[in-house]
């Protein structure tokens, strides 16, 4: 059963002593698609919910651009505590967090992984390439790197985070162009208008 009672009480690093509560993940008990990010902010925090505040608002809606509801997906992140003042997860917390993420993944055994962003990328790909270079193509999951961990095989397309969606919208496009790739990889039609309005080119619009 996937519940959070192993990562409740967990003290492995530095930011349980912030947090208000481990935030797990959300979603389909058996899907075919995760969406992975790299941590919780405030919002998540207070209500111990995965992607609830802007940049969850988004996510919301690009899953909804692909036709599908968050109840049809699972979304979890990197690290399941609220890292100080939202700044990004140092490289030894997501290490210690990550095997909460392996053993997730192995339960829900998806056909697809979409890494949110930067550090979600990197701790599932075992690299150290940015995002730039890596998104836009599925790569073969596990990685040599993380295989005999008793992974699930699955595809993996990298694309941008939210948040940095709702800084920098010009690049919402090349987000939806990495949508639709998962789209054909799972058979779903993809619309000629986005479901938040925007044509299909532009992709999911930024709130």
């Amino acid at each position: 059963m996937l519940n959070d009672g192993f990562v409740r009480e967990c003290t492995r690093c530095r930011l349980h002593s912030g947090r208000k509560q481990t935030v797990f993940g959300v979603g389909c008990a058996r899907p075919e698609l995760v969406f992975v990010g790299e941590g919780p902010g405030a919002d998540e925090d207070r209500l111990g919910e995965p992607f609830v505040g802007k940049a969850g608002q988004l996510l919301t809606r690009m899953i909804a651009a692909m036709t599908l509801t968050r109840d049809q997906v699972y979304i979890a992140n990197v690290v399941k505590c609220r890292p100080p003042d939202n700044r990004t997860p140092l490289p030894d917390e997501m290490a210690a967090c990550a095997l909460f993420l392996f053993r997730q993944l192995a339960i829900l055994r998806p056909r697809v992984i979409v890494t949110l962003g930067v550090p979600a990328s990197q701790t599932l790909l075992a690299t150290k390439t940015g995002i730039n270079r890596l998104r836009g193509q599925f790569y073969d999951f596990p990685p040599p790197a993380l295989q005999g961990m008793g992974l699930p095989t699955a595809r993996l397309m990298p694309t941008f985070h939210p948040s940095y969606l709702l800084r920098c919208p010009w690049d919402k496009g090349k987000t939806w162009d990495d949508l639709q790739q998962v789209m054909q990889l799972l058979g779903i039609p993809i619309p000629q208008r986005s479901a938040t309005g925007g044509t299909a080119d532009a992709g999911p619009e930024p709130s």
